[in-house]
């Protein structure tokens, strides 16, 4: 009889790449798979105590968001990359253990098995390293380009465009005396170029003040001229966000003192301040700082002397870099108060020019259209394109959308790294982020430096034949040093009133001195009328006998100025005239008389 043929033995244990496989999920639970119960807790306790702690941050409501935002840090974005390498190792660590447990526990497998288990322990390693480099690569370019934004810009510069004022030459160096025969004669130097005295970093607890430049390099390739300045402001105790514009043709700003260019320039800079970046680029004796950032530094002392302010910090954006940004994001949503039409916009090759027209109303606007909006001037005002800006600005702030942000990571850090630049140091990033976010951008407070308060307009101006706003420098500092004593409401009616620009007389209708008369049109002047007595007569009314208040409106000024109506109309509680009169220069006239009240300008 055959003998009984003997079964073979079973297999024992448990797959060795499941164990592996479940250990890179999470470290310990291939040990558990194949029941190494102490090995898979010594193993998952390190993320058990982790999860541990991140939960009860995250949990708390005032340490989540300051825990989040720390990661916008360069420090801990690089503490974050070796993080990952960490858990790397030890998730292939873990992989490794579990397969080398499993097979242990296996017999009677066939070497194509064992081979086969090795090969899917090579392929768990292969998948680990390429996930965490997939997670790691988006932080890495975050840091490397939060390292790279204070570069400056060393892009090369061509001298100003021909059509700008002449900016008066830097004074040559005193010549050398007689030397007695047989000295040599000193060779003249150049001066010396002004040296940078670094400024505090913000602590955190004072006024914050940071200028956003907007530049356009289309036109000559290598012009910068500056056409965007907005100094954003912030109270971080009340949480007040101010957004102060200068308009792009404004001369005669201050500058620093101890600079060689106020001495050179007679104490201010003649031209348009949007051609300083370029001057201070091309004149290093008379500005501080290295080639890259000369130009921002000369922008952000301006402005500082100019505001008596201290500007810290500036954020430079190429407009074509804006462009790629918002489509990146999406586009924007905008809601266009007036039409804006501009028949001489320049075309995106730069060959020519295209008729522009936004109707009112809300807009969706990719990259290209947003740029259009805030940068059209042709057929409307430098002032209402600051207001423009100021709302593409707020708009692309209030709608970014975390989730955009993170799916166009990539395309957005290298946008950024092309087009932005800035001094801020990349370790204040998420304190900055954190204040912003508590500011509320609906309640800013606007302030248009435009005339006729803040800078008187001249065109042919003498020397230059150019149009010009010369800066109306105590005008300036007084609104800006109480940006945040009035209401987003009250700061609102004061842009529309600037606005309007209306002219107002304000004449003495009583038989006292002309003290009543001035002190009403200082009062309307301080809070936005353009409000003056005129030198005619004596700015004397026609007749000394007035008890009331008249305040008469010419050639329709009522129905193109409500605002102003509505103000002058308040403030003296009489109801507006209307008359007709070719002769008449302004387009309101007020007579004070007895019963006027007493009026004092506001600081």
């Amino acid at each position: 009889m055959r003998a009984m043929q003997q079964p073979e033995p079973a297999m024992s244990g448990r797959s060795a790449f499941a164990a592996a496989a479940f250990s890179a999920i999470l470290p310990g639970l291939g040990q558990a798979y194949v029941r190494h119960w102490g090995r898979a807790l010594a193993w998952v306790s390190p993320y058990v105590l982790l999860l541990a702690l991140l939960a009860g941050i995250l949990a708390n409501e005032e340490t989540r968001q300051p825990f989040l935002f720390q990661f916008t840090a360069p420090s801990w974005q690089l503490g974050l990359i070796v993080a990952i390498g960490v858990d790397l190792v030890y998730r292939i660590a873990s992989s490794v253990d579990a397969h080398r447990s499993a097979r242990r526990e296996s017999t009677g497998r066939e070497p194509g098995l064992r081979l086969a288990s090795t090969a899917g322990l090579a392929g768990v390693v292969l998948v680990l390293v390429l996930s965490h480099v997939a997670v790691a690569r988006p932080i890495y370019l975050g840091y490397d380009t939060a390292t790279h934004l204070n570069e400056g810009d060393e892009t090369p510069i061509d001298p100003l465009p021909s059509g700008l004022p002449t900016i008066p030459p830097v004074p040559s160096p005193p010549s050398a005396t007689a030397q007695p025969s047989g000295e040599a004669t000193p060779a003249a130097t150049d001066p010396p170029a002004p040296t940078q005295t670094p400024g505090l970093p913000w602590d955190g607890t004072e006024r914050l003040n940071i200028v956003l430049i907007g530049a356009d390099r289309r036109e000559g390739g290598s012009s910068y001229l500056t056409d965007t300045m907005i100094v954003v402001t912030v109270d971080p105790v009340t949480k007040q966000v101010g957004f102060i514009s200068l308009p792009r043709d404004t001369t005669q700003v201050p500058l620093p003192g101890d600079w060689q260019a106020a001495r050179n320039y007679g104490g201010a800079f003649p031209s348009k301040i949007n051609t300083l970046y370029t001057i201070a680029r091309l004149n290093p004796s008379l500005f501080p700082g290295d080639d890259r950032q000369r130009g921002y530094i000369a922008l952000k002392g301006a402005l500082s002397e100019l505001y008596q302010l201290d500007v810290k910090y500036y954020v430079a954006v190429d407009l074509a870099g804006f462009t790629e940004a918002v489509d990146q994001l999406g586009g924007v949503v905008i809601d266009v108060q007036v039409p804006v039409s501009d028949y001489h916009y320049p075309s995106d090759d730069g060959r020519g020019s295209i008729k522009l027209y936004i109707p009112a109303g809300i807009q969706y606007m990719d990259g290209r259209e947003a740029l259009a909006y805030a940068r059209a001037r042709h057929e409307t005002s430098d002032f209402d394109r600051t207001e423009r800006q100021q709302r593409v600005v707020t708009s692309v702030r209030q709608q970014t959308d975390l989730s955009e942000v993170l799916a166009n990571l990539d395309s957005l850090l290298s946008t950024f790294r092309k087009n932005v630049k800035t001094d801020i140091p990349p370790e204040l990033f998420p304190r900055l982020i954190s204040l912003l976010g508590e500011v509320d951008l609906e309640q800013r407070i606007s302030l248009n430096l435009t005339p006729p308060t803040y800078s008187t307009q001249c065109y042919p101006c003498p020397g230059t034949g150019l149009y010009e706003l010369r800066a109306n420098v105590p005008a300036v500092r007084r609104a800006v040093a109480n940006i945040f004593t009035t209401t987003a409401a009250e700061a609102e009616r004061r842009e529309k009133l600037e606005a309007e620009a209306a002219v107002v007389h304000v004449l003495n209708g009583t038989s006292q001195p002309n003290t009543r008369a001035t002190k009403t049109s200082e009062y309307l002047d301080s809070i936005g009328v353009n409000a003056t007595v005129p030198p005619i007569n004596g700015g004397l009314a026609e007749a000394p006998t007035y008890t009331q208040t008249v305040i008469t409106a010419y050639n329709g000024a009522q129905t193109d100025m409500p605002e102003t109506v509505a103000v002058l109309e308040e403030t003296f509680g009489v109801t507006v005239q209307l008359e007709s009169d070719p002769d008449q220069a302004a387009q309101f006239v007020v007579v004070v008389g007895t019963q006027t009240p007493d009026l004092k300008a506001k600081d």
